[in-house]
C-alpha cells in the first residue's frame, strides 16, 4: 500500500494492508495508531501475554510478525494512549470477530472458499432497464429455529448458508430479483440491528463465518438472484473495544459531543480525516470485492450532506467530498454494481454521476412517496378527495433523480404497524386496500423494495427476536393476499414497459382529475405496447366510469385485485367493462370499492 495515498485518502483496499495476514509461515500484524505511544497484541499464540509491535518511524503504522499465530485464532490490540492509559480493542480491519458479547477478532485470510457465480458476475449490472424487485430483510428474523431461541430472543439462528438454501426457492416462487440484507457487520447489541457497528470487515459470527456468507452470495448468484449489503457509513458503536478512542485519543470519530454524538447515541466518523475516508471506503469496496454483492445501500445519507442531518446546520461540505470521492471510486471498479441513497432531503443531483456533479449514486429512496401514499391509505375515505392529490405530487419531482419505492423495515417497528395494518378500517377492508396499493406501487415509475413480511400481510410489527409469521399463511385471507403479491411480481418481472421507469416517454396519467371519485389511471408505455391499470381507492362501487386511450389498443385484462382467488368477489375473467374503438380506445369500467384493474394493452384493434 502506498502510504502517501493513505494519508490523502485515496486508498479502497486498505483490508488488504492493515489486519492479520498470512507472510511465511507466520502472520503479519499491522495497524494504524498515530497518537500511541506503544502496541501489544495479545492472543491464542502467545497465551494472551503482550508481545509488542513496532512503530515504523513515527508514522502511526505498528507492525509485528508472528511465528507462532496461525488462522483461526483469536487475538486484541493492547493500546497505550498519549496519556498512558491502555484499553484493548479489537482489529478495526479484522475480517472475523467473536460472538457477541465477546470481542476477539479471529485471524481469517477468506481464502477457502471457491465461488461458482462467474456467469451471474458476467451479465451483472444497474438494472437502469431491466426489473429491480428488492426483498429487504432481517438474516436473523426471517426464519429461526424457534426451540432455541433463548429469553433475550437471541441463538436461535440459522447459519449463512442454512438461510440460503431457504431463500432461494422463496424468492424465485415470489418472483424478486433481489436480496438487501440488512447490515451484517458485526455488532455489539443485536437490537441495533447491525447499524451500530465495531467490525465493519466482520460478518457478525451469529449467523456463522465468513465463508458460509460467502456461500450464501454464491447460492443466490447460481439462481440469478443479485444481493444488496446495507452499509453504514456515518456512526459507529461507542463499545471501548471497538473504534472509540482507538489510538488513545478520538481518531475515527470527533473530539467534540456537538458533533460527535449522533442522535442513535454512537459516535460519528469524521469524514474529514484521510485515514477515515480509506477505512470507510475500503469497507464498501471490501463487501463487493470479498463477498461478490451486487449492490450498496448507504444509511442515513442526510447525515453526511448535512451537519447531524440538519439542514439549518448548513452542509458538511468535507463529508459531501468524502463521499463523491468515495462513490466516484466505487463506480471506476466496478461500473455493474449499484450504489443506493437512503436520504430524504432536497439535497440535488444525487444521483447523477460525480463526472457531471453529481453525487454519484444510482439510486435514491422515495421516502416522500412512500410517506404519502402510507398517510392516504390510513386516511378515512371521507377525506381521500381532499387528499387526493397526495397521489399525483410524486411524479412532479420524480424526474429530478432516479428514485426506488421503498416499504421498508423502518415503516414496520416503533408503534407504526405493519404495511397491512396501516390500511384504513376493520380486517376485511384492509386486504383489498392494500392489494389495491401494492398495483398502484407496481404501476408508479421507480424500482420496488418491500420488506419481509409484508408480501403475506403480516400484522405483527417486526421485531429482531421472533422470526416472521409464517403461520398466518394458513389464514384464508392472508395467503390469498400472498398469492396475490406472487401474481403481482411476476407481472412486474414479465412486463418490459414497468422497466423503463426513467423514460420519459413511458409514464402518463391516463387520467387524475376524478378528485371526488378517486379514482387514478395510469399508462406505462414502451414500443407498442403499455400496461394500464385503472384504480377506485373510494369506499363506495364506482360505475361506468369512462377512460380514453390515445390510439387504438387491444386490451387484455392481466390482474384484478377484486378476483375471488385473491380474497375478492369476482371471477377471473368477469370483469365489468367495455370497449368503444374509433379514433381512440375508450373504456368504460365499473370499479368496486377498493381495488385496481391491470391492462396489458398492443397497438391495434
Amino acid at each position: 500500500m502506498n502510504r502517501q495515498d493513505f494519508y490523502d485518502g485515496k486508498i479502497f483496499d486498505a483490508y488488504k494492508y492493515f489486519g492479520a495476514h498470512k507472510e511465511g509461515d507466520g502472520i503479519r500484524f499491522i495497524t494504524y495508531a498515530p497518537r500511541a505511544t506503544k502496541i501489544s497484541v495479545i492472543g491464542e499464540f502467545n497465551q494472551w501475554t503482550e508481545e509488542f509491535l513496532t512503530q515504523d518511524e513515527q508514522s502511526g503504522f505498528f507492525s509485528m510478525y508472528s511465528r507462532t499465530a496461525k488462522e483461526g485464532q483469536m487475538y486484541k490490540y493492547r493500546i497505550y494512549g498519549p496519556d498512558g492509559n491502555m484499553a484493548e480493542h479489537c482489529d478495526p480491519y479484522g475480517c472475523e470477530m467473536e460472538m457477541p458479547p465477546r470481542a476477539c477478532t479471529i485471524i481469517n485470510e477468506l481464502k477457502n472458499y471457491q465461488f461458482h457465480d462467474e456467469e451471474w458476475l458476467r451479465k451483472r449490472n444497474d438494472q437502469k432497464n431491466q426489473p429491480l424487485n428488492i426483498y429487504e430483510m432481517h438474516m436473523g428474523s426471517w426464519k429461526m429455529d424457534m426451540e432455541k431461541v433463548d429469553e433475550n430472543g437471541e441463538n436461535g439462528w440459522y447459519t449463512y448458508d442454512q438461510i440460503g438454501e431457504m431463500l432461494v426457492p422463496y424468492l424465485k416462487e415470489n418472483h424478486y430479483t433481489h436480496v438487501e440484507l440488512m447490515p451484517l457487520s458485526e455488532h455489539p447489541f443485536y437490537g441495533s440491528w447491525g447499524y451500530q457497528n465495531t467490525g465493519f470487515f466482520a460478518p457478525t459470527k451469529r449467523y456463522g463465518t465468513p465463508q458460509q456468507l460467502m456461500k450464501f452470495v454464491d447460492l443466490l448468484h447460481q439462481a440469478d438472484i443479485g444481493v444488496i449489503m446495507d452499509f453504514v457509513p456515518v456512526h459507529f458503536a461507542i463499545d471501548g473495544y471497538g473504534l472509540q478512542k482507538y489510538d488513545g485519543t478520538a481518531l475515527y470519530e470527533y473530539d467534540n459531543n456537538d458533533t460527535g454524538e449522533s442522535e442513535w447515541g454512537s459516535f460519528n466518523f469524521i469524514h474529514s480525516r484521510r485515514e477515515v475516508r480509506c477505512f470507510l471506503q475500503s469497507a464498501a469496496n471490501y463487501w463487493i470485492e470479498e463477498y461478490h454483492v451486487d449492490g450498496i445501500r448507504m444509511d442515513a445519507v442526510s447525515r453526511l450532506l448535512y451537519w447531524q442531518g440538519n439542514e439549518n446546520r448548513g452542509t458538511n461540505e468535507l463529508a459531501i467530498e468524502f463521499l463523491k470521492n468515495m462513490n466516484q471510486g466505487l463506480k471506476e471498479r466496478h461500473p455493474d454494481v449499484m450504489l443506493i441513497a437512503e436520504d430524504s432531503t432536497s439535497y440535488p443531483d444525487i444521483t447523477k454521476p460525480v463526472k457531471e456533479g453529481g453525487l454519484g449514486f444510482d439510486y435514491k429512496w422515495d421516502l416522500g412517496w412512500m410517506h404519502d401514499t402510507l398517510e392516504y391509505f390510513q386516511t378515512s375515505p371521507e377525506y381521500r378527495t381532499r387528499d387526493y392529490h397526495k397521489l399525483t405530487f410524486s411524479m412532479i419531482y420524480f424526474w429530478n433523480e432516479k428514485y426506488l419505492l421503498e416499504y421498508s423495515h423502518d415503516e414496520v417497528v416503533h408503534g407504526k404497524a405493519t404495511i397491512l395494518q396501516k390500511m384504513y378500517g376493520n380486517y376485511d377492508d384492509k386486504f383489498p386496500q392494500a392489494r389495491a396499493m401494492y398495483m398502484y406501487m407496481i404501476m408508479h415509475p421507480g424500482k420496488k423494495l418491500n420488506f419481509m413480511g409484508n408480501e403475506f400481510g403480516q400484522l405483527r410489527e417486526w421485531t429482531e427476536k421472533q422470526e416472521q409469521d409464517w403461520m398466518v399463511l394458513k389464514y384464508p385471507a392472508h395467503d390469498a393476499f400472498h398469492q396475490y403479491m406472487i401474481r403481482l411480481n411476476q407481472i412486474y418481472q414479465d412486463c418490459e414497459a414497468l422497466h423503463k421507469d426513467y423514460d420519459h416517454n413511458n409514464f402518463l396519467w391516463l387520467d387524475c382529475h376524478q378528485e371526488e371519485r378517486c379514482i387514478y389511471a395510469i399508462g406505462r408505455k414502451e414500443g407498442n405496447t403499455m400496461v394500464a391499470a385503472v384504480f377506485n381507492f373510494s369506499d363506495k362501487v364506482q360505475e361506468d366510469y369512462k377512460v380514453t386511450i390515445a390510439g387504438l389498443w387491444k386490451e387484455q385484462v392481466i390482474l384484478n385485485t377484486d378476483w375471488n382467488q385473491y380474497g375478492g368477489s369476482a371471477a377471473e375473467g368477469q370483469d365489468i367493462y367495455k370497449t368503444e374503438k374509433e379514433a381512440d380506445t375508450e373504456l368504460t369500467i365499473t370499479l368496486p370499492k377498493y381495488s385496481g384493474i391491470m391492462f396489458e394493452m398492443k397497438k391495434g384493434n
